[in-house]
């Protein structure tokens, strides 16, 4: 009962969904606000009627109600509580119930907390939003019903694929969810605003939360996918350029100009055209992430396997979606012209040039990505295009992106002198130089990467506090009035320091992992000992072991450090027995410096077993950075001006409905 209640509910919200689509839009067009009015209690109204579907769909998860043929194919009475939770969204349908959900909240928390937008913007802002969630409640109640009964419902489920079966991975779709519908809000006020020809600097601020939002919980799915990557598939790498990967990562680099792009909007009143593609480009990445996991065109470790006419749907939605804004945008571009003027040294140049970077490098990461794709179209041949070709092609912007970044964040707006600028910057110049020398006279090998890696992340996090320091006269006045200052600096440029600082910390740890990771691979018995960047890994074992719902062969290796054992670790190759499915655990001694990365492989004809072993310097700071950066969102999130929004702007009263 409570599974066809969960789906007439999703019904309901459809039928919703169409009214808050077009009444509030006619309404603002007719100046009518009685009309528009109906978009807020309507937008609360869809998303209370989708999360009581989603709930339902949880709860047949959390029973076992295995007559719901989506919990037969996802979960079975063995699997551990966490797992039956998170099997709702570990699915195709579920996930997609997941996105429609999170995409009603943001509708419904711009008409909780959007009392200061013009109303007719407001009601714009909501019916695109609904138009959005129209075309996805029609894919999931036409092509992808979670809600599907069995006439003959098994005993037992076919459990969750184990590779999902995991903290990481668990709560990894959410937050990713979080932001790639959460860029949808940043594409709903760009349509509105082509739509009412308008935009300023109040439309700038309630444009930046969004996305600064949308980026913050990017950031940390993409940061827990890869944490969940590199401890649970064995492999020992946290990014592989999987079209996954990519379809994640494109959005967030587009969402990241956006952001910088906004500033400009709402500090100088110029690049309202250009801010207003990059929305619709950032959710339109979005929207091919989700062609690509969805259609089955790709092969991924974590694509969705589905059948064509799920792929066709969506690229019907991607059509319509991506292509009538652009056509609107072409049409109603020229309406938001700008006569603000700005030197080619200026802080508005920085932005641009930065917008610039992060743009081609993402056209780089899309091309990469579907390149496979269009040579087999084209040409009828399978080609392959795999890390190198990334490494080679994207490193170079990013890398000029890190150089710029500190003079152009110090740059003045309008009109600049780079010596000028420069003054606060040429110590941290020369320390960040310092310490790439110092680096590169200490290793071996003479490889550049980690001493290129190493100036550009001092120089960022020193870039960041000079700026800081600059900013609250640091040195040029008392610390009363320094700290006087720094009190009095908006949340935002805190915000702007952190995350700043988190990815200098993070280019610094790809630097070290890349150059300085060690491995070793060879076959062990009981007893057997090497050693390998400083430490002693000997082999005291394999035991049997079993989990909750697997079954486990479980090694026990002792890490030794002049002489001493300093930890023991537990690889373990598991055997899910209901898919008959293995994985590989790895063990990792984690420490600031370095993490010991140990691997159980096969077992060998002559009883030994295939042991494979890293030493992988500063891996932790990969996520540490990552944390650093997020938290400089919260940080900008809480800053007063984005908060409680922009003041209302003036206008006429709208007139009822005749």
């Amino acid at each position: 009962m409570i599974a066809e209640l969960g789906h007439f509910a999703l019904i309901l919200a459809f039928v919703v969904a169409i009214i808050q689509m077009v009444v509030p839009m006619w309404g603002a067009h007719r100046g009518w606000a009685n009309w528009m009015q109906i978009a807020s209690p309507a937008a609360s109204v869809q998303f209370a009627l989708t999360a009581f579907s989603f709930g339902a769909l949880m709860w047949a998860f959390i029973v076992s109600d295995f007559s719901v043929q989506l919990v037969v194919a996802n979960s079975h009475s063995a699997k551990p509580m966490l797992y039956k939770v998170t099997g709702t969204w570990g699915n195709h349908e579920g996930s997609m119930l997941l996105w429609v959900l999170i995409l009603t909240l943001f509708g419904a928390m711009v008409a909780w907390w959007g009392s200061d937008l013009p109303q007719g913007l407001k009601a714009r802002v909501l019916s695109v939003q609904s138009a959005i969630a129209v075309a996805f409640f029609a894919f999931l109640l036409f092509t992808s019903n979670p809600f599907v009964r069995l006439e003959f419902p098994p005993i037992d489920g076919r459990d969750l694929n184990p590779l999902l079966q995991d903290p990481g991975l668990a709560f990894h779709p959410p937050f990713l969810y979080l932001g790639y519908v959460g860029l949808s809000m940043a594409f709903s006020f760009a349509v509105a605003a082509l739509i009412e020809g308008k935009v300023d600097a109040a439309w700038a601020r309630w444009v930046r939360p969004w996305t600064l939002a949308a980026w913050m919980f990017l950031t940390i799915g993409i940061a827990m996918g890869s944490w969940w990557a590199y401890y649970e598939l064995g492999w020992g790498g946290w990014w592989f350029w999987d079209p996954v990967e990519n379809a994640s990562f494109m959005p967030w680099l587009v969402a990241a100009a956006l952001l910088h792009s906004a500033i400009v909007v709402e500090k100088r009143d110029t690049l309202k055209t250009w801010t207003i593609f990059l929305a619709i480009l950032a959710f339109s990445f979005s929207l091919i992430g989700t062609f690509i996991v969805r259609s089955g065109v790709i092969t991924s470790v974590h694509a969705f396997a589905n059948d064509p006419t799920r792929g066709v749907f969506i690229l019907v939605i991607l059509g319509i979606a991506i292509g009538g804004a652009l056509t609107l945008f072409a049409a109603r571009a020229h309406v938001l012209k700008s006569d603000a003027v700005f030197s080619v040294v200026s802080r508005e140049s920085g932005l641009v040039m930065n917008n610039l970077l992060l743009v081609v490098a993402t056209l780089v990461v899309f091309f990469g990505t579907l390149w496979p794709l269009f040579a087999e179209l084209l040409t009828g041949r399978k080609v392959s295009v795999g890390p190198p070709f990334f490494d080679l092609a994207f490193t170079p912007f990013m890398v000029a992106l890190a150089a710029i970044l500190p003079l152009f964040s110090i740059l003045p707006w309008k009109r600049a002198q780079l010596g000028r600028a420069m003054r606060p910057l040429w110590g941290a110049l020369a320390l960040s130089v310092a310490s790439g020398a110092l680096v590169w006279s200490l290793q071996t090998g003479g490889r550049m990467l980690a001493p290129i890696g190493t100036v550009l992340a001092v120089w960022i996090v020193l870039g960041a506090l000079a700026d800081l320091g600059h900013r609250v006269k640091f040195g040029k006045a008392g610390l009363a009035e320094n700290l006087r200052r720094a009190g009095n600096l908006p949340r935002a440029d805190w915000g702007k320091l952190v995350a700043h600082s988190g990815m200098g910390v993070l280019i610094f740890a790809i630097a070290a992992i890349t150059a300085w990771e060690r491995e070793d691979l060879r076959v062990m018995t009981s007893g057997d000992s090497f050693e390998m960047g400083g430490y002693e890994i000997r082999m005291e074992g394999v035991e049997m072991a079993r989990g909750p719902n697997y079954q486990a062969e479980r090694g026990t290796f002792s890490l030794l450090k002049d002489g001493q054992v300093i930890s023991v670790v537990y690889p373990e190759k598991r055997f899910y027995p209901v898919q008959q499915f293995p994985t590989t655990e790895a063990a990792i001694d984690r420490s600031i410096t370095r993490d010991l990365y140990v691997t159980l492989g096969d077992q060998q004809e002559d009883g030994g077993w295939a042991v494979r072993t890293y030493v992988k310097p500063y891996a932790n700071w990969l996520w540490i950075g990552s944390i650093i950066m997020s938290l400089g969102g919260v940080l900008s999130l809480t800053d007063r001006r984005y908060r409680l929004g922009a003041p209302q702007r003036k206008l006429p009263d709208a007139v009822p409905a005749e």
